[in-house]
């Protein structure tokens, strides 16, 4: 862990920009924000009356007040490209949000514009997630043997396919891709602004697909909206040769005459009587810790921990003390 907290810059005040200002707010010790680029002064009013952090309307303008040790580039993805290639030219690290580029092409186009310097990074935070995290690490053990597929049911496109690979451990391997679109009526409770009061169902659309590693294969399925839905929940199967885990649950064989189930279980602090704190401590597999939370007392939702340990490594590696958290190489091949 950097003695100093982690000093970063954010181009970009929208929905997904508050996050890394929210993690500097409750965790001073680990995060500080130098400035904000926003499109408009009156957004950086609000940005500064809100979070106490300064508000520029260019990124020559949050460099010359003060160089972080990386920039965060969250803006729509039309636009990211050259964000990144601006900051990158300045010599200054940069933490992209998915997708750094918009397309194929226009991520080909900024491989090769930044590729070279070895100076960008993804905040692709969904393999960091604790569960995803605890997952990695009960594979890496091999309680479940070699993995062989990963059906994943819980987020879309580039984020899935994160997760996939991680778990199948495939690193940059091509793949196979075959994939389908079916449509039903499903009604719509909830979207990222709060409940809809709506009961009517619409045209969902629902996306299956394959991704065939050659050995190895991932199974992709997602539904529109199913972020927020509580009408559709979470799945995820990891299938090995010597077990699988479903969710939380694991089923494994111990001998040759003997399978057992066990669960990863969660330790959440602040429930009933425990007076510790709202927060996740850690998740264990009969009674061995296989993921503690890295922020710990610190009242968080797992997307806000992915992150945190998103911006955690990003310091680390710029100080040169840390892995490389999530290269722009590994996010190309999840577009």
């Amino acid at each position: 862990m950097s003695e100093q907290p982690g000093r970063y810059g954010v181009v970009g005040s929208g929905w997904r920009s508050e996050f890394f200002l929210r993690l500097a707010e409750v965790m001073p010790s680990r995060f500080a924000v130098s400035g904000m680029v926003t499109r408009t002064a009156e957004r950086g009013q609000e940005i500064e009356g809100r979070w106490g952090v300064p508000a520029y309307r260019s990124v020559g303008s949050l460099l010359a007040a003060g160089r972080p040790d990386f920039v965060v580039v969250s803006v729509p993805w039309e636009v990211a490209p050259g964000v990144t290639a601006e900051l990158v030219a300045e010599g200054i690290p940069v933490l992209t949000e998915t997708p750094p580029a918009p397309s194929v092409d226009g991520l080909r186009r900024l491989w090769s514009s930044v590729g070279a310097s070895g100076l960008v990074q993804v905040a692709e935070q969904n393999p960091f997630l604790p569960l995803h995290a605890a997952q990695s690490s009960l594979v890496r053990s091999g309680a479940l043997g070699e993995v062989g597929s990963v059906q994943l049911s819980s987020t879309h496109l580039y984020h899935a396919v994160s997760v996939i690979r991680a778990l199948l451990g495939v690193g940059m391997e091509p793949v196979t891709v075959s994939a389908r679109e079916f449509v039903a009526p499903l009604v719509d409770p909830m979207t990222r602004d709060g409940w809809t009061g709506s009961e009517s169902a619409r045209s969902a659309v629902n996306t299956l697909a394959t991704l065939d590693f050659g050995g190895r294969v991932g199974v992709y399925d997602f539904t529109d909206n199913q972020w927020h839905n509580p009408l559709r929940s979470s799945r995820i199967v990891i299938r090995g040769s010597h077990g699988e885990l479903v969710d939380d649950r694991v089923v494994r064989l111990v001998d040759p005459v003997t399978a057992v189930e066990s669960q990863l279980v969660r330790r959440q602090t602040g429930l009933g009587a425990n007076l510790e704190g709202f927060a996740l401590d850690h998740l264990s597999l009969d009674g061995s810790v296989v993921y503690r939370n890295p922020f710990p007392g610190v009242r968080l939702a797992d997307e806000e921990i992915a992150i945190g340990s998103l911006l955690a490594g990003m310091a680390n590696w710029c100080r040169g003390v840390g892995e490389p958290p999530y290269p722009l190489a590994s996010a190309s091949q999840t577009i």
